[in-house]
């Protein structure tokens, strides 16, 4: 089956993920078509990739260069007018990552008229987001990337680290006060890890955008109480740092539809504490594999604990271990598979 992927925004291939940082979403595009081309599909990558490439059998090509007369499957991430980009179709898919509210944008609307397309969205907080209506829609969750799903044992360091990775004005400010206010101060030795590629890149002299200021200030200021800004570093770094911490601070957000830090955190052993917004509740087991707290002082407690307790550290991390691990991308591909035969996984 010919299979088309159409991504229309920053510039990144199959190969980035596992040296360099990448968001979420970026990443399970990056992953999908090589996927589709190892269960023996004809793949073929349209995004603002550097250069022309074959990748696990997929072949990507630069955004401008020629687009095909016709395929079996046409799958546009995120973008609806993207499900236009070739004219003979046999099924169109629209591979959603953000809240559907802007799917009733007018112009959106139209086009979702005139092609059908079947949605995808990645897990059932997500599907939630969806009005509803004629088109079909489906969910698939994304898969694990090879780093994390690797037999690795988990190490923590000398040090109590806790990690967080949220995005700075996803509630990064109130988990920096709560780390100095009430976290620290019960185990000053431990340190909080910030990755933040923003963050890295305006604490070493870089332009910093107005709005994440006054985090980056908060986080600076912080430093005597074990607060470090890092970069974000690709799938194998994350992964080894991943297992060398204590727990996973996640403040969430309300439009976070997908958690995938938190996966990918989750699979490598890392117990998480985590506010219920989003699809939380999808990554984390409450009990099992970390903690979904209803409030600061609950937050907090059970940070205390996981960066101290080591009976409780280590049964969680066994839980969380266990909890992602079977969902590579080959899982996903399987998934889309019975999509383009016309079933719903």
């Amino acid at each position: 089956m010919r299979v088309t992927l159409f991504d229309d925004s920053i510039p990144f291939d199959a190969y980035m993920p596992g040296g360099q940082p990448l968001g979420g979403a970026e990443k399970a595009f990056a992953s999908l078509p090589g996927a589709l081309a190892r269960r023996g599909h004809q793949v073929t990558v349209f995004n603002r990739c550097r250069y022309r490439m074959s990748i696990e059998g997929a072949q990507w090509e630069a955004w401008d260069a020629e687009r095909p007369l016709q395929t079996d499957v046409l799958i546009a991430f995120r973008k609806p007018p993207l499900l236009t980009a070739v004219r003979q179709v046999g099924r169109r898919v629209l591979w959603l990552a953000a809240p559907a509210g802007y799917l009733q944008h007018p112009a959106n609307r139209r086009i979702l008229d005139d092609t059908a397309p079947d949605l995808v969205f990645f897990g059932f907080t997500h599907h939630a987001t969806w009005a509803g209506g004629k088109l079909r829609a489906s969910v698939i969750p994304p898969g694990l990337r090879p780093d994390y799903m690797a037999e690795e044992p988990t190490r923590p360091a000398g040090v109590p680290r806790a990690i967080v990775t949220t995005h700075p004005l996803h509630g990064l400010d109130w988990l920096l006060r709560l780390w100095c206010e009430r976290i620290h101060p019960a185990c000053p030795e431990a340190e909080l890890h910030v990755y933040s590629m923003a963050l890295d890149k305006a604490q070493l002299g870089g332009e910093c955008a107005q709005p994440l200021k006054p985090v980056l200030a908060q986080a600076l200021a912080a430093r005597e109480r074990g607060v470090t800004i890092l970069r974000p570093k690709g799938d194998l770094g994350m992964a080894a740092d991943y297992r060398a911490a204590r727990v996973h601070l996640y403040p969430g957000h309300a439009d976070d539809m997908a958690c995938f830090t938190l996966m990918e955190s989750q699979a490598c052993g890392l117990p998480a504490v985590a506010r219920p917004l989003g699809a939380v509740r999808e990554r984390v087991r409450d009990g099992e594999t970390g903690y979904v707290v209803p409030d600061d002082d609950a937050f907090a407690n059970v940070a205390v604990q996981l960066l101290t307790n080591d009976e409780m550290f280590w049964s969680l991390n066994q839980g969380a271990h266990a909890s992602q691990r079977e969902r590579g991308w080959d899982a996903v591909a399987a998934d889309f598979e019975v999509l383009f035969a016309g079933g719903g996984p």
